[in-house]
């Protein structure tokens, strides 16, 4: 196996593992619920097989549906920022992109920071959107989408920022 693998798999269980033991049982004020997990499909390498990142995506959505008992909306909203990503790359990134010398694991920059942003919010407005299901809940769904967006990348930011690497 090679190492790049090897990390992916080791990512995919802790961060779920994370998620369902810390972070389910978090809900600050009704509002806000952090969803670090995400941070797979958000740390997932550029030049990776994308036909990998749908199915491990659903798998880590299912996984989370599962152990919430939430009925697929995990699995749709991973499965669709997992479909998505490249674009959202392409549209943080530019040209970088194009020659997929992008590191989301070194420090931040403005580029790093909308990706990680629009990717959260996307994942988000899908999740919340399916939860409520019903045109008369839009001022919760985005209450909750805010809250839970700014929440989740600070969560995310502190997750990377202790999970990277030293340079020597």
């Amino acid at each position: 196996m090679n190492s790049a693998l090897l990390v992916n798999i080791s990512r995919f269980i802790l961060l779920l593992a994370v998620q369902i033991i810390i972070f389910n049982n978090m809900n600050f004020l009704g509002y806000i619920s952090p969803f670090p997990y995400i941070l797979y499909i958000i740390l997932f390498p550029v030049n990776g097989n994308k036909s990998g990142l749908l199915v491990s995506s659903f798998l880590l959505g299912l996984a989370m549906d599962m152990f919430c008992n939430s009925g697929g909306i995990h699995a749709t909203a991973c499965l669709i920022l997992a479909y998505y990503r490249p674009y959202i790359f392409k549209f943080s990134f530019g040209l970088s992109y194009e020659y997929q010398t992008i590191k989301l694991n070194d420090s931040l920059t403005p580029e790093r920071f909308s990706f990680i942003l629009i990717s959260v919010l996307l994942h988000h407005i899908i999740l919340f959107t399916l939860e409520a299901f019903q045109f008369n809940f839009i001022l919760d769904v985005l209450l909750r989408t805010l809250f839970s967006t700014i929440f989740t990348i600070i969560t995310c930011i502190i997750i990377i920022y202790l999970i990277k690497p030293n340079r020597r």
